[in-house]
């Protein structure tokens, strides 16, 4: 059983939280204060993020992290090394989202053996769908291949990503890119519900959720909910980095209340 799978089975009917941010945003060393500032406040799962110069669904929060980090000399190959860093003192789960071109360009068996002695748990590909996934996950053996499902999914697809996603399902509340919304999109408590009977993994909202009322909204339907562009802004509109983390902290503590009164 995978960390990813350990935790979902140890939150006993409590929604899951997990939070998102840019790898080498500000910078390297940053990152790994991020990531116990998130660790320390409730996540239950942190996704890393690799940042892309031509990334397909992040909005313009995200991307404009993504340039920052990329300007900065971020690689995959770093990010895999603040993995291995952050392992020495966590057992969080953690998940890598990133466009295929860089697993590509790494080399798809050398990226999953690098990552599984890392101790990365999972991946999340918005670009590779499941018809044009079969060759990594034959080699993917020691990572939870998450699979993304949205507004448009058909019933066949729903079935499809069902089978074969590990760890969890990732359920975009809306068409279109990340980034914060004042309100979810209309609909989304009877796609979760239609969702959740076919699919016996936790299925989880993301995309659009800003604040704690979002939050509390979409955990009362799906499983937990994926926060990213709100916590990619905090962190850059914070440069001193004690008010980042106190203000990430209050974040933090005020999701994880809406999402577990």
């Amino acid at each position: 059983m995978s960390r990813i799978q350990q935790r979902f089975a140890s939150l006993n009917g409590k929604k899951a939280l997990v939070a998102f941010y840019t790898a080498g945003d500000p910078d390297m060393n940053a990152s790994k204060e991020i990531f116990a500032v998130i660790e320390k406040n409730g996540a239950d799962i942190v996704e890393i993020g690799v940042p892309f110069s031509d990334p397909l669904a992040d909005g313009p929060t995200i991307q404009a992290a993504s340039h920052r980090s990329l300007k900065n000399g971020t690689t995959l190959k770093k990010i895999i090394q603040l993995v291995t860093d952050i392992r020495k003192t966590s057992e969080l789960p953690i998940i890598l989202m990133t466009s295929f071109n860089p697993i590509f360009v790494y080399g798809q068996k050398e990226f999953v053996a690098d990552a599984v002695k890392a101790g990365v748990d999972g991946v999340i590909i918005p670009d590779l769908p499941p018809e044009e996934a079969e060759t990594f996950l034959g080699l993917a053996e020691g990572l939870d291949m998450v699979f993304l499902l949205a507004p448009t999914s058909t019933p066949d697809r729903v079935e499809q990503i069902g089978k074969i996603s590990k760890g969890f399902v990732y359920y975009i509340s809306l068409t279109g890119t990340t980034g914060t919304k004042e309100s979810l999109s209309v609909g989304l408590e009877e796609k979760v519900a239609e969702i959740k009977k076919t699919v016996s993994l936790p299925v989880l909202v993301g995309f659009g959720i800003s604040g704690p009322e979002q939050a509390r909204q979409a955990a009362k339907v799906a499983d937990g909910v994926i926060l990213g562009s709100a916590i990619v802004k905090l962190i850059e509109t914070n440069s001193d980095s004690g008010e980042r983390d106190r203000k990430l902290s209050e974040f933090l503590t005020s999701i994880q209340t809406a999402i577990n009164p």
